[in-house]
């Protein structure tokens, strides 16, 4: 069955080009370039994938990912855009995308990626019910097979990339994880784009774990993380 994928692209002559690439490639495209039509083309659609410019008329693809997100937050988002400060990426990783182009791109690297999010996403979904139902974590429960992380303050749906990045953290609680194990594991690569992509994912899990002083994500300079959980806690 061809993968489904919701690209957003008001440029008309870049989204002819990258519709047409898209669709010669077998892949079944929905081309829209109106940010107000988003929401009720995702719903009618349901794509595996959404290809996202950031600059759009009536809202801006930040706003329409965490919207996308919240219905689904395990779906893969590449983000487009002309935007280069580390800001830009930043934000754009919090909303919940998972991968960034800058523009201009290439068709060829586009496709790559494209084909990157959407094998993590399938290879994901098998290995989904191979561990534990549930993981104690301090005052948290970490549910590996729903997605989720049971805080004081309520739960919070994870992301494929948060799942992937705190499965690893938690597989190796109060040992050194080491950065390059967590790059290759979660993006196949160690580039410098990605290991920003990582820190923006650590930040986020010490946001997560922000109610229980005890449970620590520690930075080790030159080696990796330190996942601690006391065990008397």
């Amino acid at each position: 069955m061809k993968k489904k994928i919701l690209y957003v692209e008001d440029e008309p002559f870049l989204g002819k080009i990258v519709k047409e690439t898209l669709d010669n490639l077998d892949f079944n495209v929905r081309w829209v370039t109106d940010g107000n039509q988003v929401m009720e083309a995702y719903s009618a659609f349901l794509p595996d994938i959404c290809v996202l410019d950031i600059m759009l008329p009536n809202t801006d693809g930040y706003s329409l990912c965490k919207q996308i997100s919240s219905l689904n937050p395990l779906i893969p988002v590449i983000f487009l855009t002309a935007k280069v400060e580390t800001s830009d990426l930043v934000k754009g990783f919090e909303s919940g995308g998972t991968d960034y182009i800058r523009k201009p791109f290439s068709l060829e690297e586009l496709v790559v990626r494209i084909n990157n999010q959407l094998n993590l996403k399938f290879s994901g979904q098998k290995k989904e019910n191979s561990g534990p139902d549930e993981i104690k974590i301090g005052l948290y429960t970490f549910y590996p097979n729903r997605y989720e992380l049971r805080t004081p303050g309520g739960i919070i749906k994870l992301s494929q990339r948060d799942m992937e990045v705190l499965g690893l953290l938690v597989s190796n609680m109060n040992r050194v994880t080491e950065r390059k194990t967590l790059l290759m594991a979660v993006w196949n690569d160690d580039s410098f784009f990605n290991s920003r992509n990582l820190d923006v994912y650590i930040r986020k899990l010490r946001q997560y774990f922000r109610h229980d002083t005890n449970i620590q994500i520690q930075t080790l300079k030159g080696k990796g993380y330190l996942f601690l959980v006391p065990a008397e806690h």
